[in-house]
């Protein structure tokens, strides 16, 4: 489903980052673990389209991404990747249909009202549907930030480090979250953390040294 074969990344003539080859199978549940400087973020803006390598190959669903033009990688990422960053980054000026509305537009697909209530609905936020970011609370915008991650369905669902501002509660719920829609929705997860709690919540473990 996933495969990176021989990829790193050149930042200057003196430093360059080199990654082992990596196979996801589809629907697994995977921990992207190390530390800080160990390239994790790096790795993470390669898997998900961002950041093109400077050797190597990243394949999804049999897709090389880098070798789509800019604009059908834009595309491929809004249909196949959903990301859960740190922070929510939702637009202030819609309610919480209307960002989703813009994922799906994003992605080039038609408006599915249906999708977003039924994403909403799982995550408990069915109430908040028509609600603005600054009205909700942190566990709220998290929330958000899953329903807006998978709304398109992706094959691949990236978290960039859910739990790290968490105590030991709230990431315990926040993880428990992300492994549901993930099923729900058949995305293959990939956790990119440092926060050791996670470790014991999954089989299959990344670690870049």
């Amino acid at each position: 489903m996933i495969n990176i074969k021989s990829v790193s990344h050149r930042y200057t003539d003196a430093h360059q980052i080199s990654f082992k080859d990596w196979q996801i199978n589809s629907s697994e549940q995977w921990l992207l673990l190390g530390g800080s400087g160990s390239g994790k973020t790096t790795l993470l803006h390669i898997l998900s389209g961002i950041l093109k390598p400077s050797a190597g190959e990243v394949q999804i669903n049999g897709t090389s991404i880098y070798s789509l033009s800019s604009k059908s990688l834009d595309q491929f990422r809004g249909r196949n990747i959903g990301i859960i960053f740190q922070r929510s980054h939702l637009i202030k000026s819609l309610d919480i249909t209307e960002n989703l509305i813009i994922a799906q537009n994003f992605a080039g697909l038609p408006q599915d009202l249906k999708r977003i209530s039924e994403v909403l609905e799982s995550l408990g936020l069915y109430q908040k549907k028509h609600a603005y970011p600054n009205a909700l609370s942190q566990g709220q915008l998290q929330r958000v930030s899953i329903a807006r991650a998978v709304i398109n369905k992706p094959a691949l669902l990236i978290a960039d480090e859910p739990t790290s501002s968490l105590d030991d509660n709230n990431a315990a719920i926040v993880l428990d979250l992300l492994q549901q829609q993930s099923g729900l929705n058949q995305s293959t997860l990939v956790v990119a953390t440092h926060d050791k709690r996670v470790k014991d919540a999954f089989q299959h473990t990344y670690t870049l040294s």
